[in-house]
């Protein structure tokens, strides 16, 4: 299985960053998102699993602020600010 991670788009998808998530099975953006159009590009490549970032306001309030992941038996924990991490988790 084949995971993309990118964060901290600011409402810009890059051409680099879409032809390097091609291929993958699952995406994970962690935060700084700015725009939902971000989020509906990344899900024509793959499936998305997106974590609220500071920026991200008033269209993303669905977004959690966290997400603990499971991909074939290892646990991905995804947060956008490394201060709210809770130890342990």
């Amino acid at each position: 299985m084949r995971i993309g991670i990118v964060s901290d788009t600011h409402g810009l998808l890059r051409r680099e960053v879409i032809e390097g998530l091609q291929g993958v099975d699952h995406i994970i953006h962690a935060g700084d998102i700015d725009k939902k159009e971000v989020l509906d590009e990344l899900e024509k490549i793959a499936p998305v699993t997106a974590v609220r970032g500071n920026v991200d306001k008033d269209w993303a309030v669905y977004l959690p602020e966290k997400a603990l992941l499971e991909f074939e038996s290892n646990k991905i924990y995804v947060i956008h600010n490394k201060g709210k991490v809770i130890p342990n988790c």
